[in-house]
C-alpha cells in the first residue's frame, strides 16, 4: 500500500496561505453568529450603534460571503489532489477518500452538536461525496458542470427573488424575516443559560442550519465551488502560478473591483431581497476569486511565503484551528464561560478575532517545531492511514 498522508516537504504553500487567510476571514464572520441570535435575525437591521453598523458593513462586503466560497474551493483543490496522487502511486482513491470524508462528518457531528451550531464540516463531507463520484472527469467539465449548477439555479432563483421584488417591493423587506421568539430564545439560552440549556437551544439551530432544504442548497452552492476547484488542481493552476501570470493578473483585476460592487449594492440602493442576493450569491464568490488571484500573484514574489509562514503553518492545521476557534469563542461568548454574549460591540467583537487568530498563529508555529501535523488532522489521518503523527527530528531522520 502507498498511499500515506502528505509531508511537509510535498505541500505547496500558496496553498496553506489562501487556507490560512480563509481561516481569519471565516473567524470574523463567525463572530456575528457566536455573539448574537443568528439565524433568527437580520444582521443588516440588528445593530443601532453608529461604530456597530460601520463595522458591520464593512466586515458585510468585504468578508461576508467570500471565505466560506473561497475555502470550498481549496478543499474541491486538496481533493482532486489526492486524487491525482493516489492515480500515480496505484492506489485506490475512493477507498481513502470515502473513510476521510465519512471521519470527517463524524467530527463536523461532534463539533455540532458539542459545541457550535454552525458547524461547515458535514456539508464539506456531503458534498466531497458527490465530489468523488465526478473526480475522475477532466477539469473543464468540471467547471461546466459547477457553472451550470450555480449559475443556473441561482440565476433561476435571483430572477424569481427579482420579479417578486417588482411585483411587491414592501413584502420581499428581508428585515421581515425575523423570529422574534426564537430570538428571544436563544438570547435566553446562549447569554444567561447552562451548557444544559445551551445544548438545547444548539439543537434548535441546527434544525435550521441543517434542515432538508438546506442540504439541497448545499448541492448548488458548496459543491459548485469544489467542482471549481478540483478542475483549477487538476489545470494546477496554484503549482504553475507564475507561468499563469497573466491568467491570475486579470481574474485579479476583474473579480476584486466586480465583486465589491455587486457586495455594496444592498447599500447603495434601496435594499430589497434582490439585493441580498445577488449580494450573497454572486458578490461574494466572485470576490472570493478576486482575492484568491491577489494572494497566488503576492504569493509568486519572492520570499513572500516565508514571510506569511506563520500564516501557512495555520492553513496546515486548518482543521484544529476551526475546531478551536470555536471552543475559544463559545467559552468567551456563552452565559458558562466569561458570559459576553450580547455585551459587546462589533468593533471589540472583529479586533477579538482578529486577536484569537494571531494567538493561534503562534501555536500553530510552535507546534510545527515539534510535530509536522496539527492534533486533530493527526488523529484524523491516524484512522484513515493507520500513522500517527510523528516528531519533528524523526521527520528529519
Amino acid at each position: 500500500m502507498n498511499s500515506t498522508p502528505t509531508t511537509s516537504k510535498q505541500r505547496i504553500d500558496t496553498l496553506d496561505i489562501l487556507r490560512g487567510v480563509s481561516l481569519l476571514g471565516i473567524l470574523l464572520v463567525n463572530m456575528f453568529a457566536f455573539s448574537t441570535p443568528m439565524p433568527h435575525i437580520d444582521l443588516k437591521t440588528w445593530f443601532t450603534v453608529p461604530i456597530d453598523k460601520e463595522y458591520h458593513e464593512i466586515l458585510d462586503v468585504f468578508v461576508q460571503g467570500s471565505f466560506y466560497p473561497l475555502f470550498s474551493m481549496l478543499f474541491g483543490y486538496g481533493l482532486a489532489m489526492q486524487y491525482t496522487k493516489t492515480t500515480r502511486l496505484g492506489d485506490s482513491f475512493y477507498k481513502f477518500s470515502i473513510k476521510r470524508l465519512v471521519v470527517l462528518f463524524i467530527i463536523g457531528m461532534f463539533h455540532a452538536f458539542l459545541i457550535w451550531w454552525g458547524d461547515i464540516l458535514m456539508t464539506y463531507a456531503f458534498c466531497g461525496l458527490v465530489l468523488i463520484a465526478l473526480i475522475r472527469l477532466r477539469p473543464g467539465f468540471l467547471l461546466t458542470i459547477g457553472l451550470i449548477f450555480y449559475i443556473g439555479i441561482n440565476g433561476m432563483m435571483a430572477m424569481l427573488v427579482g420579479l417578486a421584488s417588482l411585483a411587491d417591493p414592501s413584502g420581499t423587506d428581508p428585515s421581515q424575516f425575523i423570529d422574534i421568539e426564537s430570538m428571544e430564545d436563544a438570547v435566553k439560552a446562549y447569554g444567561a443559560g447552562s451548557w444544559t440549556d445551551v445544548f438545547m437551544q444548539r439543537l434548535v439551530d441546527l434544525s435550521i442550519q441543517f434542515s432538508p432544504s438546506m442540504w439541497l442548497m448545499a448541492l448548488f452552492t458548496i459543491l459548485p465551488y469544489m467542482l471549481v476547484g478540483a478542475a483549477a488542481s487538476k489545470w494546477q493552476l496554484i503549482e504553475k502560478a507564475k507561468s499563469k501570470y497573466v491568467l491570475w493578473s486579470i481574474l485579479a483585476i476583474v473579480m476584486v473591483p466586480l465583486g465589491i460592487y455587486l457586495k455594496f449594492l444592498p447599500y447603495a440602493f434601496e435594499r430589497n431581497s434582490f439585493l441580498d442576493y445577488i449580494q450573497t450569491y454572486f458578490g461574494g464568490p466572485i470576490l472570493a476569486l478576486g482575492y484568491a488571484s491577489v494572494m497566488v500573484l503576492f504569493c509568486c514574489i519572492p520570499y513572500a511565503t516565508k514571510m506569511l509562514s506563520p500564516i501557512a503553518k495555520a492553513g496546515r492545521m486548518s482543521l484544529t484551528v476551526y475546531i478551536t476557534q470555536s471552543i475559544i469563542c463559545t467559552l468567551i461568548f456563552y452565559h458558562f464561560g466569561l458570559g459576553l454574549y450580547g455585551k459587546i460591540g462589533v468593533d471589540t467583537a472583529t479586533w477579538l478575532a482578529v486577536g484569537i487568530y494571531a494567538i493561534q498563529l503562534i501555536f500553530a508555529t510552535i507546534w510545527f517545531m515539534l510535530f509536522k501535523q496539527g492534533p486533530i488532522e493527526a488523529a484524523w489521518k491516524r484512522i484513515i492511514y493507520g500513522k500517527s503523527v510523528l516528531k519533528k527530528e524523526e521527520i528529519n531522520q
